[in-house]
């Protein structure tokens, strides 16, 4: 089917193991923080989403690697990736009880119409940020049966250990026959502490040698990874020639990666945009249909399209069904809150396979 060689299904393994930072998100609905009163909180985080979306809608079996403080902020992080079925790994930290280390917090508020969302950080003293090489018994991990490894640029901007722990993980997926696929999410706010752009490019380059599949758009690929944009111009937000014109620069510097996919999203405002995705595999390019979409919160619609195409991809299905898979379960992510998935197996199916909204009775 591809040039991506999957191991098969073991009971006793893994279908997919991510490395991040959990964090916890303060969600104030459509009401700025400046004016906020009360927000829920959401278990986050750009690797721990795939496999906890993977784990919850798709049944799949998945851990995430990530490091743990033992306070209370903790255990409300570490009983919520028990309920979405994922097995944990942790570095565990003990908080000092005024500093840390800690958990990070994200503050993000929906916006509303021509108000965009809001989105900033607390990422003071952040346990995971402490992660290092030699923190985690790969070989053991990997040694249970490991079919695909995940990781992304958050984690890797946080130190630079990190990167150096992702190129470790990294090293021993390949070891054991995973596929390793890495998310770009490039964040300039978080590469300014290391040194901005030219650091960020440094690092990714590095992390990237090892990578089978990536996820990220034009942007990241030029931002993230330096790469030059073709010269082309695109249509629209949906016109895929900008991106399918920059693998043959992808390939020409990384000639490990076999897949690259992202999503595509036109803002006509904060709750009304036109969705897409995009694949390509082998040198073949693969294109989603387009939606217009109803937005009740867009946190975590590009990780839900990714566990959606690796579901695909890890259960055999033709690239045309797994884009499908992630197109359709990346914008049913985006009509609940929170930043993981509720929807289930069947719902991102029917919407794949060209469902609409009406009423199920």
């Amino acid at each position: 089917m591809s040039g991506l060689s999957i191991l098969p299904h073991r009971d006793s393994g893994l279908d997919l193991l991510s490395l991040g930072a959990l964090v916890h998100r303060l969600d104030p609905g459509t009401i700025p923080f400046r004016k906020a009163t009360q927000f829920n909180i959401w278990v986050s985080g750009g690797e721990y989403n795939v496999a906890a979306n993977l784990s919850d809608c798709f049944k799949m079996q998945t851990g995430i690697a990530s490091a743990l403080v033992n306070y209370p902020i903790g255990d409300l992080i570490a009983g919520s990736v028990r309920a979405m079925g994922v097995k944990p790994f942790f570095k565990h930290f003990e908080h000092d009880g005024v500093t840390g280390p800690n958990m990070a917090t994200v503050y993000s508020d929906r916006g509303q119409g021509i108000r965009a969302p809001v989105v900033f950080y607390n990422r003071g003293n952040e346990a995971a940020a402490l992660l290092k090489p030699g923190d985690f018994d790969w070989k053991a991990i990997f040694g249970q049966g490991v079919r695909w490894f995940h990781s992304g640029g958050i984690f890797a901007a946080l130190s630079e250990t990190t990167s150096a722990l992702i190129v470790e993980a990294m090293q021993a997926a390949k070891a054991h026959g995973a596929v390793v696929s890495f998310d770009l999410n490039f964040r300039a706010k978080l590469w300014k502490r290391q040194g901005g752009t030219e650091r960020a490019q440094k690092v990714l380059r590095n992390i990237v040698q090892y990578v089978d599949v990536l996820v990220g758009n034009e942007e990241d690929l030029q931002m993230g990874l330096g790469l030059r944009g073709p010269d082309v111009v695109a249509k629209s937000k949906l016109d895929p020639s900008v991106f399918f014109g920059m693998m043959g620069t992808v390939i020409k510097d990384f000639p490990n990666i076999k897949m690259v996919a992202t999503t595509l999203r036109e803002v006509h405002s904060t709750n009304r945009h036109d969705w897409g995705a995009v694949l390509w595999l082998d040198g073949k390019t693969f294109v989603s249909p387009t939606n217009e979409l109803d937005v009740l919160c867009r946190i975590g619609g590009g990780d839900g399209f990714a566990s959606g195409l690796f579901y695909g991809m890890l259960n055999g299905l033709t690239p045309e069904q797994a884009l499908h898979l992630g197109w359709a379960h990346g914008a049913l992510l985006t009509s609940t809150p929170g930043d993981t998935t509720m929807v289930t197996l069947d719902q991102v199916k029917a919407v794949a396979e060209g469902g609409s909204a009406r009423v199920q009775r």
